[in-house]
């Protein structure tokens, strides 16, 4: 039952996304819903969670050298921002072929069609125009839809035998978490590859700085704070009260974003539960809408503008986050673990390194939101073309968006939530859809 796609409006001049813009041309679900997938990984499984991967037995179809590796036909869901800049990527990549694009828009999924060079009947719109993707059975499905959508998409294109290649987060609610969930172990049982776009676990600095972590190199892990600090996004005077506008500005939306702390600042929580491979078991924390000089009507759908969280992870080991989505003069999204002998420091935009008694020079990054985009896409190819299809992106992110749903509930409760306590709420955000274009 899914359904539409749009891009990301990046705006705001010193926000780190404008920056990106810039650059892209630079146990439970019982204790743990993932039930030890990530846990006391050995060294080949921990490459395989970041970039390595386990080699399986091929496709025959696959395994025909490069002129079949350089055909993967790819459906493109989500025609806006995101979508386009992605497809460029892909493009460049030489392994791919877009075949097909859908938006709920028919104008995006036209102006992408025309710039991929399709013909106007591979250009689909409505909620369902993805379905019509996949009745033309690509090889592959790029999902660059809201958030909202992620995991049905993901489900009903694992269930045509397509390959998905999914933006962060995979889901909005924890509803979704566990139907992405399944729809991972889904593709696996059918030799299928699920892939989830984080830039940062692509990244050799970031993988060697956890590693080393890891093997206690700061000796056991005592507290962590992340942080998200960036300026506006999404701007301009938007009425959310109409249903196609909310699409169009799904970024405003805390339904079809899941707001500031699931669809933005999850890179800062997703590198933290990288770091310290728990669930985390409560949080408590708070929310503001003051900092924003466009507020758009209908406050109550309107994404926030910060968040401040406590999350307590097993060995009361503390994570304090904060995050703001508005004014300028600090950007940052970083990660710091405190240990006895020493700090790891990462910085989406900057260093990776430890300090302490073995030190890791780590090293600055460059354009890492393209750069991990460009890695990812190679490294889907290389899991569809080598057969591997273990799908090691799927648990950690799934892990890392229940981290920001359950801070998203604390802070909107105001109260202490345990992870429990939200699995077992099973709370589900609702749009209404049987208002828009089926």
């Amino acid at each position: 039952m899914m359904y539409f796609a749009s891009g990301k409006d990046w705006s705001g001049p010193s926000s780190i996304y404008a920056m990106a813009q810039k650059a892209r041309l630079g146990q439970p679900l019982e204790h743990s819903l993932l039930s030890g997938a990530s846990r006391g990984l050995d060294r080949r499984r921990f490459l395989a969670g970041a970039a390595g991967f386990t080699i399986l037995l091929a496709k025959p179809q696959w395994v025909r050298g490069a002129e079949a590796a350089s055909s993967i036909r790819l459906g493109l869901i989500g025609c806006g921002g995101r979508g386009n800049w992605i497809a460029d990527l892909f493009n460049q990549h030489g392994g791919y072929r877009f075949v097909a694009v859908a938006d709920y828009f028919a104008d995006r999924a036209l102006k992408t069609g025309s710039r991929l060079g399709l013909p106007e009947d591979k250009c689909f719109s409505t909620l369902s125009g993805y379905k019509r993707i996949l009745d033309l059975k690509p090889d592959a499905v790029v999902i660059e839809s809201p958030p909202y959508f992620h995991p049905d998409q993901t489900w009903d294109a694992v269930e045509a035998g397509c390959h998905a290649f999914v933006a962060k987060p995979i889901a909005v609610d924890t509803p979704g978490c566990k139907r992405f969930l399944q729809a991972g172990r889904r593709a696996t049982e059918k030799k299928l590859c699920v892939w989830v776009d984080f830039q940062t676990r692509a990244n050799e600095l970031y993988q060697e700085c956890v590693r080393r972590v890891r093997a206690g190199d700061i000796g056991q892990i005592v507290s962590a704070e992340a942080v998200y600090y960036t300026g506006g996004t999404w701007g301009g005077h938007a009425d959310l009260k109409d249903p196609e506008t909310r699409m169009r500005l799904w970024g405003r939306d805390r339904i079809l974003s899941g707001d500031i702390i699931t669809e933005q600042n999850i890179h800062a929580l997703d590198v933290a539960t990288w770091f310290l491979d728990h669930d985390p078991l409560r949080a408590y924390g708070a929310c503001t809408k003051r900092g924003r000089q466009d507020p758009a009507t209908a406050s109550d759908l309107v994404c926030h503008d910060a968040f401040t969280c406590v999350f307590v992870f097993p060995e009361d080991i503390p994570l304090s986050f904060a995050s703001k989505q508005y004014g300028t003069g600090v950007e940052d999204i970083g990660c710091w673990i405190f240990g006895p002998k020493g700090t790891a420091e990462t910085h989406y935009f900057g260093q990776v390194l430890i300090r302490g008694e073995k030190s890791y020079k780590g090293g600055k990054l460059g354009n890492l939101y393209t750069d991990g985009a460009v890695a990812n896409i190679a490294a889907f190819h290389r899991a569809i073309t080598q057969g591997d299809f273990s799908n090691p992106t799927v648990a950690p992110s799934v892990r890392s968006n229940l981290t920001t749903i359950l801070g998203r509930t604390a802070a909107y409760r105001r109260a202490e939530v345990s992870w429990e306590e939200m699995l077992r709420a099973d709370e589900k955000l609702e749009f209404p859809l049987q208002t828009l274009k089926s």
